[in-house]
């Protein structure tokens, strides 16, 4: 049974109307049109991929009745952070699922297929449910005479999925910082924040209480919010105090025990002990933190057969295919790559223990905007003995230049370098080139993922 939701009313915020006109043409797909053909078109009519702000798009939720339907029909988990979003929403999603609610997860980007990151009870929606919102949203757009970005779209898309759907609990993955995202026009029920780490610079801020200031934009007046390090900014903390929110933060309120048949979940309150799930222990410890500070009816059996179940793919995700044995994981900057070493040296020792001829192969992309200076040298201090690196660009406007990433390598004084046009043919050279003992690591990014694993599967 439901216990009673409360939602908070949105800051004020200044509506402004876009300079660039909204309009219709002959390339605009309709009802009947491909998916691909919205995708397209999506990422064709705003001026830019990232637009931070609201303003554009409170005016076509609004003309869409999506905020009051979230309002009155939902229970909302938002989740904020450098890394472990993806983790720590499938874990909710998953729990929620095996306690009989009807459950919305909005995860970006996608892998594959842009389904993926829209999905009511675990499953993808299909190519009609999404044609069918891109039409809605399309509409509203025009009615309000705005132009909106390929993420302002698709994210209205999902909410208006979710909410005609009539999902009980809706877990909200934020896409770029918090405050000013298009996920935070939905008040959240409990808020989390990961972790804070330096990344998205250009459009975050260069430090931790930068960053923490924008994601502490999920909080709502008296929500409570979970906090996944033990080290938390000052802007956080004012948030906080300035809302007035319950905040329970790992190390000081809960934490967690690995042990060796699973893992010790504590809190002032109670003590679980729970099955390894095959994500993070760090993110799935704050998953569980979330739902037992939440208002939902969540029993430690929903928990056990949720982390029994879990997974996500690109996430320390590893898979045999055509007779060699892979791991992808989507690390792509300093947070992300620490924490991928530290689950990955473990494996390699227990895999080259059972295949002693086995060598290390590594697939690597990045965009031009992350670090990828400090993510090789990350990479390189490990002393993992990589034989070979296979290098091309990513098929994405932000991709770093090959000739960029080659240099990043030599200069860390990495000599076998394969380079190829493009991510889709890597994965059928590198198994023309390795053995089936061997072990191959793809990362640096969301986008390599799908790009080396279409063509493989």
């Amino acid at each position: 049974m439901f216990l009673m939701i409360l939602f908070y009313p949105l800051r004020d915020i200044v509506i402004t109307t876009s300079s660039t006109p909204a309009t219709t043409s002959d390339l605009t797909p309709n009802q009947s049109s491909p998916l691909s053909d919205w995708i397209y078109y999506m990422q064709q009519i705003h001026v830019s991929a990232i637009d931070m702000g609201l303003s554009r798009v409170i005016p076509v939720a609004n003309h869409l009745g999506l905020i009051q339907s979230a309002k009155d029909d939902a229970y909302v988990f938002t989740v904020a952070g450098t890394n472990g979003k993806g983790s720590t929403t499938a874990v909710i999603s998953e729990v929620c699922q095996q306690a009989g609610y009807k459950t919305a997860l909005y995860q970006s980007p996608h892998l594959i297929d842009f389904n993926e990151r829209v999905r009511i009870n675990g499953c993808p929606v299909g190519d009609e449910v999404l044609i069918d919102a891109f039409y809605q949203v399309e509409q509203a757009r025009l009615a309000c005479d705005l132009t909106l970005s390929f993420f302002e779209m698709t994210t209205l898309a999902a909410m208006l999925i979710f909410a005609q759907a009539d999902c009980d609990v809706w877990v909200l993955e934020v896409g770029l910082g918090g405050r000013l995202d298009v996920v935070t026009i939905i008040d959240p029920g409990l808020a989390v924040i990961t972790n804070i780490g330096i990344d998205h610079v250009d459009w975050l801020g260069d430090t931790r209480e930068k960053i923490g200031y924008e994601k502490a934009g999920i909080l709502r007046e008296g929500i409570p919010l979970i906090y996944g390090e033990t080290d938390m900014p000052e802007s956080v903390l004012a948030k906080i105090e300035e809302l007035q929110c319950p905040y329970y933060q790992v190390g000081k309120d809960y934490d967690f025990a690995e042990q060796e048949e699973g893992w010790q979940f504590s809190s002032a309150n109670i003590t679980l002990q729970l099955p390894k799930p095959k994500l993070s222990l760090i993110n799935s410890n704050n998953a569980v933190a979330a739902l037992l500070a939440s208002d939902l009816t969540i029993t430690t059996e929903h928990i056990k057969s949720a982390l029994t179940k879990v997974k996500l793919d690109g996430r320390f995700d590893a898979r045999d295919i055509q007779e060699r044995h892979w791991l992808f994981d989507v690390a792509h900057n300093e947070r992300g790559m620490t924490f991928l070493l530290s689950q990955f040296l473990p494996l390699w020792q227990q895999h080259k223990a059972h295949y002693p001829k086995a060598e290390l192969h590594v697939v690597f992309s990045m965009l031009a905007d992350k670090d990828i200076d400090h993510v090789v040298q990350l990479l390189v201090d490990s002393k993992l003995p990589i034989k070979t690196w296979h290098v091309a660009e990513i098929d994405h406007p932000r991709a770093a230049p090959l000739k960029q990433l080659t240099e990043v390598l030599q200069q860390h004084n990495q000599q076998n370098i394969i380079t190829y046009d493009n991510l889709g043919v890597i994965g059928n050279e590198v198994v023309a080139v390795t053995t089936d003992k061997d072990l191959i690591l793809v990362c640096g990014s969301f986008h390599i993922i799908g790009e080396v694993l279409q063509p493989l599967v």
